[in-house]
């Protein structure tokens, strides 16, 4: 299964008591629909959480506001919540992760501050597609 959508905050890089470490994040995907006979459609906004097992490497590029395309599997998680009431989560556990860019400047430059790789934007780079002599 495959999703893309947007970073709702920074990863997150965490260990485990085995020392296993896992690259925690959740994901935003916009969609809208159209109910059956209504003249306007809705627009709702589905919230997954995530985990990435293979590289921690990847949370320096998993900036609030990045656009990310995942691909592994999804589950539900069910708990309970406050007064003992049921509660479910939709999670993916993630096989790979592509990133698309679209962070913002403020947080790619306050993670290149701390000592990450800055990530370029498309624009940028096109930009510096018009500068080459051919």
């Amino acid at each position: 299964m495959e999703l893309t959508g947007r970073l709702t905050a920074n990863a997150v890089i965490k260990t485990l008591p085995d020392e296993k470490q896992v690259v925690n994040f959740s994901i935003a995907i916009n969609d809208y629909y159209k109910p059956k006979g209504a003249t306007e459609g809705k627009e709702f906004t589905l919230y997954v959480s995530c985990s990435y097992w293979n590289n921690t490497g990847v949370a320096a590029k998993l900036l609030k506001g990045t656009i990310v395309e995942v691909s592994g599997r999804m589950y539900i998680r069910v708990y309970n919540g406050a007064n003992n009431e049921p509660k479910a989560a939709l999670n993916f556990h993630c096989n790979s992760i592509k990133v698309h860019g679209g962070a913002k400047k403020e947080a790619a430059n306050n993670e290149v501050a701390k000592g990450a790789a800055p990530i370029e934007s498309m624009a940028a780079i096109a930009a510096s597609d018009d500068d080459i002599p051919f």
